[in-house]
């Protein structure tokens, strides 16, 4: 920007562009009267005390700056709760889902494991049968071993020819 030589124009880009070194309650203002200023003033410095309507716009101004910073610092915050509370929605959205799918698939295991359970039953409950059954038939043979054992026995015994009875049929 180029300097100006109005001292006003000086004066409001000064006070609007760079931060004030001094404490609020203080105005700075040009050395020369403008506009009616106290020519009394000391290089610009007036104190608060001498102009309590400075001094309410200035404490105005630095609570209403106050409040704002305030009211931005809250709404930063509630934002980054409000980013917080959505990111952990979608968290706790997808730990159900995984837990659900989880729980699908132990039940889809269950369900093959009962089956496959049954069928083992059913060919154990089958193995058992025919086992029964060999086990009868088994016996069953046994009997008719032994009654033909004796069938033979008696025939030998009986018989006229004894060449048969040590040579052919060994009894047990």
């Amino acid at each position: 920007m180029q300097p100006q030589t109005d001292v006003f124009s000086l004066q409001n880009y000064l006070n609007s562009s760079i931060p004030s070194p001094y404490p609020s309650h203080f105005q700075i203002s040009s050395p020369f009267p403008i506009n009616g200023q106290n020519p009394n003033s000391f290089y610009g410095f007036q104190n608060a005390t001498n102009n309590p309507q400075s001094m309410s716009l200035s404490s105005n101004n630095s609570t209403s700056d106050e409040a704002e910073e305030q009211q931005t610092d809250k709404n930063i915050i509630n934002e980054r709760k409000q980013r917080r509370m959505i990111s952990n929605r979608e968290s706790a959205r997808r730990s159900r889902m995984r837990k659900q799918r989880r729980l699908d698939e132990l039940w889809s295991q269950v369900m093959w494991l009962r089956i496959e359970n049954h069928q083992l039953l059913d060919k154990l409950n089958n193995l058992s049968e025919s086992h029964e059954k060999v086990l009868q038939e088994n016996a069953q043979l046994k009997e008719e071993t032994s009654e033909l054992k004796q069938v033979i026995s008696d025939m030998q015994i009986q018989s006229p020819f004894s060449c048969f009875r040590d040579d052919i049929i060994p009894i047990e």
